[in-house]
């Protein structure tokens, strides 16, 4: 793949020429399965920029049920998707998808449930993909921090993951689809 489909940012894709790599540890405190995110970095190398963001919005859209019933149905939300879906149509300078990206993670902030804040944080995380992929695996780690405060495994969600990106590798036509089902 080329360098320009892999990072569209071109301080990632300097990075990614220096070091072979974008992907660290959790910067976010979690119980975790490390060999599947492990498995799961490599995976994620591997894919383009483009796929990447079809990758992050279906981890993240699933969890949007958790944010508070005020948040659900906001109207930012489908602004950033319709901003992100014009960005990978190269419809607009990523400057304005930057902003809406600042407008999404209000949503954190407006959230009175730590289980709302985080799932704001996922999806905000995942919409800021079409600016940088490094956002890509914090919007990860926040879906495992999700799972973590619903008691549920951390396993089950990344192998989930990981499930989602081999079924985003597959689509070679590049589709916008938001869900890969």
């Amino acid at each position: 793949m080329l360098i320009e489909e892999y990072a569209w940012n071109l301080h990632e894709q300097d990075l990614k020429l220096k070091n072979g790599n974008l992907y660290s540890a959790s910067k976010i405190k979690l119980k975790d399965d490390k060999l599947l995110r492990n498995k799961l970095m490599i995976i994620l190398e591997e894919i383009t920029q483009f796929q990447l963001v079809i990758w992050a919005i279906n981890i993240s859209m699933p969890l949007l049920k958790y944010l508070d019933n005020n948040l659900q149905n906001d109207p930012r939300i489908e602004k950033a998707l319709d901003i992100l879906t014009q960005r990978l149509k190269d419809q607009l300078k990523v400057s304005v998808l930057r902003n809406v990206g600042f407008e999404i993670n209000r949503l954190s902030k407006e959230s009175t449930s730590e289980i709302s804040k985080i799932a704001a944080k996922c999806f905000s995380q995942a919409i800021a993909v079409g600016h940088m992929r490094g956002h890509a695996l914090v919007s990860s780690d926040y879906c495992i921090n999700l799972a973590n405060l619903l008691n549920k495994s951390p396993t089950v969600e990344r192998q989930g993951q990981i499930d989602i990106a081999k079924k985003v590798i597959g689509n070679k036509s590049n589709e916008l689809l938001w869900t890969v089902d």
